[in-house]
C-alpha cells in the first residue's frame, strides 16, 4: 500500500499568494492621483498584512481601483529608539464601508515623528 500525503484543500474562492498575518497597527491612508478633486483620507487599523497586500478598516468607504498610501505605525526601532513607519502604495482591491484592502506595489521604511 503506497503512502501518500494528504494536501490541504484551498478555496477557490481564496486567491492570495503569500499567507496573510494577524498582525493590529495604527494606520493613516490617503487616495493619491486621479482626477477627483475630493481626496479620501483616515486613520484605522490594519486587520491583516502579507508580503503582497494589507487589509485596514477604514472611516469610510474608498473608491476600488483607486491608488493609495497607506502609513503603519510599526512595532520595530531603528537603533533601539527611533519609531519607524512603513509607507507602502498599492491598489485598491477590495472596498466596503469600512474596510479595505490593497495589493502593494511598492513600499519603504521611514523614521516616524511624534505622530504618525
Amino acid at each position: 500500500m503506497s503512502k501518500r500525503r494528504s494536501r490541504p484543500i484551498e478555496s477557490a474562492a481564496d486567491r492570495r499568494v503569500t499567507n496573510r498575518l494577524p498582525i493590529e497597527r495604527e494606520l493613516r491612508y490617503k487616495v493619491i492621483g486621479g482626477k477627483q478633486n475630493l481626496k479620501p483620507a483616515g486613520s484605522g487599523k490594519t486587520v491583516n498584512m502579507s508580503s503582497g497586500g494589507v487589509l485596514f478598516t477604514t472611516e469610510s468607504g474608498l473608491p476600488k481601483g483607486a491608488r493609495v498610501e497607506i502609513a503603519v505605525s510599526w512595532p520595530a526601532q531603528l537603533n533601539g529608539s527611533t519609531p519607524l513607519k512603513l509607507v507602502a502604495i498599492g491598489v485598491l482591491v477590495r472596498s466596503e464601508e469600512k474596510q479595505a484592502a490593497i495589493a502593494i506595489q511598492s513600499y519603504e521604511f521611514k523614521t516616524r515623528g511624534l505622530s504618525l
